[in-house]
């Protein structure tokens, strides 16, 4: 199969570079390994992660119409009550953790809604469930990439198309085309970077984590236990402050060990939240941290109970990495068997404000994650490898701390805007959390281009950030804004005969094509604003 532009990963970073592509006129085929497209925000089950000002600015305008877009559904098809429906600012699930947490099936309709007039034209194409598993090169061209379905290994599809971009969650194409790229942590004497270790250490890689919904309902819904039950229920980090399974932690930006409350279906006002990063993590109430449905947003009866997302703490699984190891099945399987565990604990033995233990009446969601299994279709994979890029950010072009009053670096080549603190889980090298305040910053076009290779462009996590800086980099917007340049980029390209190298570094295509990515809705600069 052949088209314009090849996009391998249907995740917010795929869906974006495709539909950028799609509507600039060309032809995409985009692959994707898991059923729904979305990554984060849908298989991976992750509500988003934006900045204080996503309401007001610093998102693309396309990332804006999906916002927008899960808003709308819910008012369309949702038995809302009056007040909720009239809620400009709608948080169906009045989650602490974003402005806007909802259930991953319905960003699922709304991106389908989005691509859905280039299936019917035939100028998209999708492959699903297919990933990739060899790819061809010509010097420093990738000709085409090759991808397996998922569940039938020998049904193979060869793909070309002058543009390939890598969309996937882990870098998957970069080890496959021979491109360049970093995993883990790169050293200080590499980067500069104050949190950077005097060494590298490429197998030191974020925590991922295996997310699943929960409601609470009447009745014992407790879960088999698990055969790992014992190992998990008994595992203590040196870090931790106390077992991984508790309702006791780090704080991730002091370290102090924090206890967190958990009060299935607390009777609070969905109107009062008030998810400011700024203010507040939002974890101090696990139930209410990534709560994804609301019951009091909807008529009376209509949902038996609130929803919550386990994102928690006590499910990252920092074991081992999962890039480049021979066992990375054997660990994916194993933090699997962690979020297992966690619910069977909450189920049976965590203790309750009222002196009890055990949440029989929690109950695994699996319909909400649209898995069989009853956890995300996928793994939350934090850090992914990253392309040796012309140009790689590092911490102190937007630690609040190095930067302070000056804000983050301003880059000539900017090609979008992002804002998150430097957030970094604990990781496989036997890390803390590291998280330090962040401004708000620009996303440059030299981080998008590979030092050598010249068709394949990175359309996700895999961009030349850093082991620290990915930590601000890989959250929903900036991943949406990354793809959808990327998209744009494939197409300018094409249309100028110009290489992505020659747009950054030809200073009249770079103007050119930074116009194009404004007329598009791709916010460039910030208003004078302060980090945190």
């Amino acid at each position: 199969m052949r088209a314009d532009i090849l996009v391998v990963g249907g995740g917010l970073g795929g869906v974006a570079a495709a539909l950028a592509a799609l509507r600039a006129g060309r032809s995409v085929i985009l692959a994707e390994e898991f059923d729904w497209l979305g990554g984060q925000l849908t298989s991976q089950a992750v509500p988003p992660d934006e900045h204080s000002w996503v309401e007001q600015f610093g998102v693309t305008a396309s990332y804006r119409e999906l916002r927008t877009g899960i808003r709308d559904y819910y008012r369309r098809h949702f038995p809302l009550t009056e007040r909720s429906r009239g809620w400009t600012n709608l948080n169906p699930g009045a989650g602490w953790v974003s402005q806007l947490c909802h259930e991953p099936r319905v960003a699922v309709a709304v991106l389908e809604e989005m691509l859905a007039p280039y299936r019917g034209s035939g100028r998209l194409t999708v492959l699903q469930p297919y990933r990739p598993v060899s790819a061809a090169t010509d010097g420093d061209r990738v000709t085409g990439v090759t991808v397996a379905h998922r569940d039938r290994p020998d049904e193979l599809v060869e793909l070309t198309a002058p543009y390939v971009l890598d969309a996937t969650e882990t870098g998957e194409l970069l080890p496959l085309a021979g491109v360049e790229y970093v995993t883990g942590f790169e050293s200080r004497g590499e980067t500069g970077e104050p949190s950077a270790p005097a060494e590298a250490q490429p197998m030191n890689m974020q925590a991922l984590s295996v997310c699943f919904a929960l409601d609470h309902v009447d009745g014992d819904h407790t879960i088999d236990r698990p055969a790992g039950y014992d190992f998990w229920r008994d595992y203590k980090p040196d870090f931790w402050g106390d077992r991984l399974l508790s309702w006791r932690s780090p704080h991730p930006r002091t370290l102090e060990i924090v206890e967190r409350s958990f009060t299935p279906n607390p009777d609070d006002d969905p109107l009062a939240v008030n998810a400011d990063q700024r203010l507040s993590p939002g974890d101090g109430n696990l139930w209410t941290f990534r709560r994804i449905a609301a019951r009091r947003n909807f008529v009376d009866g209509a949902y038996a109970s609130d929803i919550t997302l386990v994102n928690w703490p006590m499910i990252d699984y920092f074991e081992g990495p999962v890039i480049d190891v021979p066992n990375a099945s054997w660990h994916l399987s194993q933090a699997r068997e962690l979020s297992y565990s966690v619910l069977y604990w909450m189920q049976t033995e965590a203790p309750r404000p009222d002196g009890g233990t055990g949440f029989p009446g929690l109950r695994l969601r699996g319909d909400v994650t649209g898995s069989a299994d009853g956890l995300a279709q996928a793994p939350y994979i934090r850090e992914s490898r990253r392309i040796r890029a012309e140009y790689t950010v590092v911490e102190q072009d937007l630690s609040l701390a190095v930067r302070g009053e000056h804000g983050a670096v301003s880059y000539p080549d900017s090609i979008g805007v992002g804002m998150y603190r430097i957030d970094l889980h604990p990781s496989t090298g036997g890390d803390n959390y590291i998280d330090v305040g962040s401004c708000p910053f620009e996303i440059p076009l030299g981080a998008l281009i590979p030092q050598r290779v010249e068709n394949l462009l990175p359309a996700g996590k895999n961009i030349g950030t850093t082991h620290v800086t990915n930590g601000s980099y890989r959250l929903h917007p900036v991943e949406w804004n990354v793809g959808e340049v990327a998209g744009l980029l494939a197409d300018f390209c094409l249309e100028r005969g110009e290489s992505p190298r020659a747009v950054r570094n030809t200073p009249r295509l770079l103007a050119d094509f930074q116009d194009r990515l404004t007329t598009a809705g791709v916010e460039l600069r910030w208003p004078q604003i302060v980090g945190y």
